[in-house]
């Protein structure tokens, strides 16, 4: 399963995490074949559930940078309100 950039971005973070586990079950069963030494079906497979995953996760993480840095901004205009320091 490879997603393109506009499916990716319009997942919520539950179907994202959900994703994550089905791939991580197929890389498994993958991985285990290759390492048996039998011939893989698509050899790319591998390679691209691997991009994938590591699209979701960089997603999912820049989501969560971006929510700390709005909580960081909005806390910092708390405390110049009330006279703090920067």
């Amino acid at each position: 399963m490879t997603l393109k950039k506009n499916e990716l971005r319009n997942m919520q973070e539950s179907e994202i995490n959900k994703n994550l586990v089905e791939l991580g079950k197929e890389l498994m069963k993958l991985r285990s074949q290759a390492s048996r030494g039998t011939p893989p079906e698509n050899p790319g497979r591998i390679r691209a559930i691997k991009r994938t995953v590591a699209r979701m996760l960089t997603k999912l993480n820049s989501e969560k940078k971006f929510v700390n840095r709005t909580d960081k901004s909005e806390h910092k205009k708390i405390i110049n309100k009330k006279g703090g320091a920067n």
